[in-house]
């Protein structure tokens, strides 16, 4: 599914607000018919009839087209709306050469796992002989690993197996890479970011040892809707890729309403502030009486603790009405273990279940047949995530329901009352750095172990200077050694691959272990465990409670014990910002605009216990270490006569940054493919460095992934957002849709609304000068 051309088109019916309540805008979408086309005369009449068996009567125009490209060597994407049968596009190829060719074989990557397994269910299903298909993922047992790697002629993995299996002990795979065919990347949209610029740099290394063994298989990618489709899939691969983006496929008709829960009058929130009714409750009660209804639902929430509770409230919300209910409603999210996903997977595709909060896990293309509506509770971050989810409600070619629930957060307040720029906007460009020092080093080390690196090698493949300048330090610092053949990894070390995390912080996971039974219950990432699996935090599994007794960052355990309180914590933490480098400077009067590198130390301190209606109850002090990060940062600095000008007086400028400071931060996702848990921020009234009040907004990855260097480009659209979320929320003195931050480690203190609105004119003024 993808956004109308204007977001109000004119075959649209009933956009508009009907009043002044909880529904800011609905619109309809209308169904689009298919367009199909005969069969590719070289599809074996075999695959033909297995696929006709399988009700696909005729490919769609989009299908034949990017199958005919990959049938003829050509690398391409397919770039079309959910449930427009991308798949096809690489069956047709891979398996009409199998069919021809026996000893062809074939590689699919998907970003999670459940997709892979489903789409590897698809393929069984079609009863092809000869195909071979077979797992390869962290749940395959190492029986089935063994019989893969020797028999399977096509395989079904992710970038981590790849990553961490399949390349470092390619020896055992010469077999299956000498004929190794097709390449195929599903929902590769996902690539982005650090994680994008790691898997771009994984595909390099792929297509060299590939190279070694005598092949060069053809690049098949799946893609959501996305800006330059191409132009993408060539920055991630390192190869020409052609773009297959008009989609043939019947689309159903869809409803599209944007919501904003009410204000609460009877509750205040932090520092006094008016709140909203929470999104993730909003969205429980939408996922209850829909499946009361008997409408197959999925709710997509921004967390695995979101989607914990909005399962466990929408089966609370139904007990009453039928109890019959309960069970047909659950979470699903990462974190389960294997076998606890496989279940809920199963029952999702057989219709047993009604309804799933699940986090992004399920936005991708899991085949979940015949949804009639999809619950977005809060932007999923993108407006390419956002129509992916929403693209997952009218498979059946009914009519579809779509809701995004605002959170109380400023991205979504100023979406749902500006709809144009959710539903008439293009869709964003993924952005991915593969000469980040950060991801290429340990690419680079990986691929020296692999194989030894030439100066072919680095120019060709590797990107060059960039790559020489990292491979210098590398030997400097006695990781690789330099021959005149090349780099080379020392041969007595153990393979590197272990120890290079190509997804999060770099830092690994945590695992969380109940004390009483010493049963692992998930995991949640090492960066973000001192602020959620600190000592005394409450952490949810599967609707259950549990305590965290103690945190051992070094042994990766969290050890937790069954108990429900009926408070949740919220931890605090400090932060300061470094400026390292300064790789961008503007002078613009009273004001300093800046982009560089910087240095972000942080450290929860403390965590608070709070009430269910958000009271504080307790501050528990905490003694964790601090954290460092090198990263990149946009930043602006004003002079204080300026400020005092604007009626900002000494007392008033850290509250006025704090506010503009946050705001921005939650704006940003509008401009870059991100969310506000990828950044960060940090204000002062004094920065050491730059003398000046100074308001930071810094990449939160290490070496940046891009999101700041894009903030500076777009500074003045950007903040004149930011401006417009703050001036035109409805509250006096700040509120989470427009200052207050979920995750501001100084309990969103002090906060100047007012001040944050004339702070950003002075920037605005500044910048609009500079533009005339």
């Amino acid at each position: 599914m993808g956004t109308p051309d204007n977001g109000f088109p004119d075959d649209t019916d009933g956009d508009g607000v009907p009043d002044g309540g909880p529904l800011r805008h609905a619109v309809r979408l209308p169904p689009r018919p298919g367009l199909s086309v005969a069969w590719p005369s070289w599809v074996p009449e075999s695959v033909a009839e297995s696929l006709r068996g399988a009700g696909v009567q005729a490919p769609w125009t989009h299908q034949a087209e990017g199958a005919e490209l990959a049938h003829a060597g050509h690398d391409v994407v397919v770039a079309t709306g959910t449930a427009s049968g991308k798949s096809l596009v690489y069956q047709l190829p891979v398996l009409s050469r199998f069919a021809t060719d026996p000893r062809a074989t074939a590689l699919y990557l998907s970003p999670t796992k459940a997709l892979a397994a489903d789409q590897l269910r698809a393929l069984t299903a079609l009863g092809l002989d000869g195909v071979r298909p077979a797992a390869f993922d962290g749940d395959t047992p190492k029986e089935e690993r063994d019989w893969a790697r020797r028999n399977a002629r096509w395989i079904f993995s992710n970038p981590d197996m790849l990553h961490r299996s399949l390349l470092p002990r390619h020896g055992r795979w010469a077999g299956f890479l000498r004929r190794l065919s097709y390449v195929v990347l599903d929902e590769c949209h996902t690539y982005r970011g650090v994680f994008g610029s790691h898997v771009a740099l994984l595909l390099r290394r792929l297509l060299r040892v590939a190279t070694r063994y005598g092949a060069r298989p053809t690049l098949v990618l799946a893609s959501a809707t996305v800006a330059e489709p191409a132009a993408f899939a060539s920055r991630l691969t390192g190869r020409d890729v052609v773009a297959v983006t008009r989609d043939g496929s019947p689309s159903a008709g869809r409803t599209v309403a944007l919501w904003e829960p009410p204000l609460l009058p009877e509750l205040m929130g932090e520092n006094g502030a008016p709140v909203r009714r929470p999104a993730a409750a909003e969205s429980a009660r939408m996922l209850a009486d829909l499946v009361v209804e008997g409408a197959r639902t999925l709710a997509f929430v921004r967390s695995r603790r979101g989607a914990e509770l909005t399962a466990l409230g929408a089966q609370r919300a139904v007990v009453d009405v039928d109890p019959e209910l309960v069970p047909r409603i659950a979470a699903y999210r990462g974190g389960y273990l294997p076998e606890e996903r496989r279940a809920l997977e199963s029952a999702l595709a057989a219709g047993e279940l009604l309804g799933v909060a699940t986090t992004n896990a399920l936005e991708l293309g899991v085949d979940v047949a015949g949804l009639d509506a999809v619950v977005v509770a809060g932007f999923p971050g993108t407006r390419a995530s956002f129509w992916q989810q929403a693209g997952r409600a009218g498979r059946a070619r009914d009519e579809a329901l779509v809701v995004l629930v605002a959170r109380d957060d400023p991205m979504d307040t100023y979406l749902v009352n500006h709809p144009q720029a959710l539903l008439g906007a293009p869709v964003e460009s993924c952005v991915l750095d593969p000469s980040n020092p950060y991801v290429l080093a340990p690419q680079l080390v990986c691929a020296a172990a692999e194989l030894p690196l030439t100066g072919h090698d680095v120019e060709t493949v590797f990107g060059g200077e960039p790559a020489r300048a990292v491979l210098d330090e590398l030997v400097e610092d006695g990781v690789l050694r330099r021959r005149p053949a090349g780099w080379f990894w020392p041969s007595t070390r153990e393979q590197p691959a272990a120890s290079v995390d190509i997804r999060g912080s770099g830092l690994g996971q945590v695992a969380v272990v109940e004390s009483d039974t010493c049963r692992m219950l998930g995991t949640v990432e090492a960066g973000s465990a001192p602020a959620t699996a600190h000592p005394g935090a409450v952490y949810l599994h599967r609707g259950e409670s549990y305590v965290v007794e103690s945190l051992d960052l070094e042994a990766g355990v969290a050890m937790v014990r069954a108990e429900a309180p009926d408070w949740r914590t919220d931890a605090r933490s400090t932060s300061d910002v470094e400026i390292v480098a300064v790789r961008g400077h503007r002078q613009l009067g009273p004001v300093q605009v800046c982009f560089g590198d910087t240095r972000v130390t942080s450290q929860v301190v403390a965590y608070q216990r709070r009430a269910p209606d958000g009271t504080v109850l307790e501050t528990v002090p905490l003694e964790l270490p601090a954290q460092e990060l090198d990263t990149r940062a946009v930043w602006y600095s004003i002079d204080e006569q300026a400020l005092a000008d604007a009626g900002i007086r000494t007392a008033r400028i850290p509250g006025a940054l704090h506010a503009a400071e946050h705001a921005a931060i939650g704006l940003l996702p509008l401009f870059a493919i991100c969310d506000r848990w990828d950044i960060g921020g940090m204000s002062t009234a004094l920065h050491p460095q730059t003398g000046l009040p100074t308001v930071f907004v810094h990449d939160g990855h290490p070496g940046g992934a891009g999101l700041a260097e894009r903030g500076h480009a777009v500074l003045a659209d950007w903040l004149a957002a930011t401006r417009s979320a703050i001036a035109g929320c409805e509250c006096r003195a700040g509120c989470p849709s427009c200052v207050q931050s979920p995750k501001c480690g100084n309990g969103n203190v002090p906060l100047d609304k007012v001040g944050a609105v004339a702070v950003l004119d002075i920037v605005i003024a500044a910048l609009d000068r500079e533009r005339s």
